[in-house]
């Protein structure tokens, strides 16, 4: 070009960027949203967790079949769980709701609480979802694409592993096997659980209409060894498999809705709750409702 063309009137795109406890987030928008509220929900709980001193393990690409919202709707609700996932909900509460929460599976649910409360003290215990089913996100009517806390997992569990059994150092300010999960969710593609010794982060990439890219990373202190430490083949296969289910599971539903005789169906206000609030913020967030 020649000596007098003005590069600077041809620059990169700046997008903005804020890095929240070790999680980079960033917008593309033209007037991205307040990130402080964000900040101020998953600084508090992310914090303790070591994510800024983790390091990555392991991480599996995946291509889905299937429209990245699908995706986002399996992970939004439980009722598939009880058939599909038999590693998880052994560890966890998720797949009771009203419905079927029993006077026993809620004494369970309490003892759980009470272990929680008993091991990091009230104010670690303070944020801690204490009833049956998923915690309700994302609020369509607030627009809060963010949600954080901490879940109690099931007795004889101290990390979502295969046999509920430490497999990693202790991470972040662990300084004790905790019997709870920090759970993080941002819309509208991320979710991270993270045990008291690892922690599992998804993405979710468009490709196309229907097709997917999720990137799934396993996440150990930094000071880890693997093959001294860890071993990846107890580290991965509670997520890893209750992963590949899931996708199986969003593949089977975009063929199902791909069929001339597809017609859709109600949502259960037992079940799938936050499916019908994820579709209220996405149709929201088109501007197509206010």
């Amino acid at each position: 070009m020649p000596e007098d063309f003005d590069k600077g009137a041809f620059p990169l795109k700046s997008v903005a960027v804020r890095e929240i406890e070790g999680f980079i987030f960033i917008s593309l928008a033209d007037a991205p949203c307040d990130p402080a509220p964000a900040a101020q929900a998953i600084a508090p709980l992310a914090g303790p967790q070591g994510f800024r001193k983790a390091k990555v393990a392991k991480s599996v690409d995946y291509l889905v079949k299937a429209n990245w919202k699908l995706v986002w709707e399996n992970n939004r609700e439980c009722y598939h769980c009880n058939v599909n996932h038999p590693q998880y909900i052994k560890a966890n509460f998720d797949h009771f709701n009203a419905d079927d929460t029993t006077p026993r599976i809620q004494q369970q649910i309490d003892a759980a609480v009470r272990r929680v409360q008993e091991n990091r003290g009230t104010d670690g215990a303070s944020r801690t979802h204490q009833r049956a089913g998923m915690t309700s996100f994302p609020d369509a009517a607030n627009n809060i694409w963010f949600s954080a806390n901490r879940t109690p997992l099931a007795e004889g569990y101290v990390t979502e592993s295969m046999d509920g059994r430490r497999i990693a150092p202790l991470m972040g300010e662990c300084r004790e096997e905790f019997t709870d999960t920090f759970r993080m969710r941002t819309l509208p593609n991320f979710w991270n659980h993270s045990s008291c010794d690892h922690g599992v982060s998804t993405r979710l990439l468009p490709l196309g209409p229907q097709l997917t890219c999720v990137r799934v990373w396993w996440l150990v202190d930094a000071a880890a060894v693997e093959g001294r430490d860890y071993d990846l083949a107890r580290l991965m296969p509670f997520w890893q498999l209750t992963s590949e289910q899931d996708w199986e599971i969003c593949e089977r539903q975009q063929r199902g809705i791909n069929s001339s005789a597809y017609a859709p169906g109600p949502y259960s206000p037992f079940k799938e709750y936050n499916v019908d609030g994820f579709v209220r913020w996405y149709v929201k967030s088109l501007g197509l409702v206010r």
